[in-house]
């Protein structure tokens, strides 16, 4: 294992043929790796019924499985920080191998929970932060749309597996889902980790290292405080997007239009994401990710606070929509203003920590919102208080913008 500076380090220039490969790679990856974050939702009934629990109780995997997301996305930061992508790939792909394995014989509902906790949300993760850090170090002009395209892969495994898994449960059963599943992942992605082995060219690394220091020392605050913000940004931003997220399906229920429609709106939901996400790329890379981050935020204000105004069929497939439109840009945007303002020697590291609290405000905020649900009986009010830390999320990023000397921010875009 070599240093980012030694002789291993790939002379292909950035925004290259090379390059674009290398993303599509990435993408497909990312698309593999991503059953770890749906697998556990379609098999949560089987699950519950093959171990006689109650509903509380067969969601415990899900929650573990976040948790070993946000925790995984910063060790294998680190990991690739420290020894290039590869390490943390193969890492992962062994990871969801043994976990969906250990899986497939568990014996006991908690034997699950640690499986999908510590090997398979931990494996996952690295398909998500770190490989959008690690294509920002190989794209300037173009680096937006290589970080919105390598997040997509999560959500295109949203779009691609839930239906392939809900196929096999009903054929072969959960149990043998999952060892097939863990067999699929060894044969696919331990072989296209071979074509992620080049590091980006060591000349590259340190010019990209003194320009993010430059910009650094242009700005009127810390490195600690700008990391604490995008934290705290990102724990806002994601309690917000949870809202509709988590508790659409039931908000329809409720309504009495039937689980069935929330499902359909969800779905729709998560496939306009791909395009917002594809599209806030380019939008990137024209206005930079501060201003790419603040455009989505303000616009999943907009879409949260239809939601309390429009409650028929037809407005909620359309605000729906619009919301996947609005919020699939978001968390991508961090990864580009982590590449902007920080040494991409700490890129991946930086990364994570961000999409960690991003996936506390979604643990946090779905929570939360039935609480309020639970409290008030009705989800009037929780779309209020995702409006709240919307706002919040809004107030950090204009801040950001309105504090960075305009010469940085021009400097970010050209």
């Amino acid at each position: 294992m070599t240093p980012i500076n030694s002789s291993a380090a790939s002379s292909v220039p950035t925004d290259s043929t090379a390059a674009w490969l290398r993303l599509a790679v990435a993408v497909v990856l990312s698309t593999i790796g991503g059953v770890g974050m749906w697998s556990v939702v379609v098999a949560l009934p089987a699950i519950q019924a093959d171990f006689g629990v109650d509903r509380a109780g067969a969601s415990l995997p899900y929650t573990l499985t976040m948790l070993g997301f946000g925790v995984g996305g910063v060790v294998m930061g680190k990991l690739a920080d420290r020894y290039g992508i590869v390490v943390p790939l193969a890492v992962g792909a062994l990871a969801l191998t043994l976990g969906y394995v250990a899986v497939g014989h568990a014996a006991t509902l908690w034997q699950v929970t640690l499986a999908y906790g510590l090997l398979i949300g931990f494996g996952c993760s690295t398909t998500f932060a770190p490989l959008m850090a690690e294509m920002s170090h190989w794209f300037v002009r173009r680096r937006g749309i290589a970080v919105a395209l390598a997040a997509a892969g999560n959500y295109l495994a949203g779009t691609i597996w839930p239906p392939l898994v809900q196929h096999f449960i009903e054929v072969s059963g959960w149990r043998a889902t999952h060892i097939g599943i863990g067999a699929f992942i060894i044969v696919t992605m331990l072989p296209l980790t071979y074509f992620m082995r080049r590091r980006i060219d060591a000349e590259h690394t340190i010019d990209a290292m003194q320009s993010a220091a430059r910009r650094q020392a242009e700005l009127p605050f810390s490195q600690a405080t700008l990391q604490v913000l995008l934290c705290i940004a990102g724990v806002s931003c994601c309690v917000a997007m949870s809202m509709p997220q988590v508790h659409l399906v039931a908000y329809c229920g409720d309504l009495g239009y039937g689980a069935a429609r929330g499902a359909e709106m969800l779905s729709l939901m998560l496939g306009l994401g791909i395009i917002s996400r594809v599209g806030s790329g380019f939008i990137a890379d024209r206005i930079g990710g501060v201003r790419t981050l603040l455009l989505g935020s303000v616009l999943q204000g907009v879409a949260l606070f239809l939601y309390l105004f429009f409650d028929g069929l037809a407005s909620l497939y359309l605000i729906s929509g619009l919301f996947g439109l609005f919020q699939g840009g978001i968390v991508p945007s961090y990864a580009i203003i982590v590449r902007e303002y920080f040494s991409p020697k700490e890129a991946s590291t930086r990364v994570g920590l961000t999409i960690m609290a991003t996936v506390v405000g979604m643990a946090l905020g779905g929570w939360l919102s039935g609480a309020i649900f639970d409290a008030t009986g009705s989800y009037r009010a929780a779309f209020l208080n995702g409006l709240a830390w919307n706002l919040l999320n809004v107030s950090i990023a204009s801040w950001l913008l309105f504090r960075t000397p305009r010469r940085t921010i021009i400097a970010q875009t050209t």
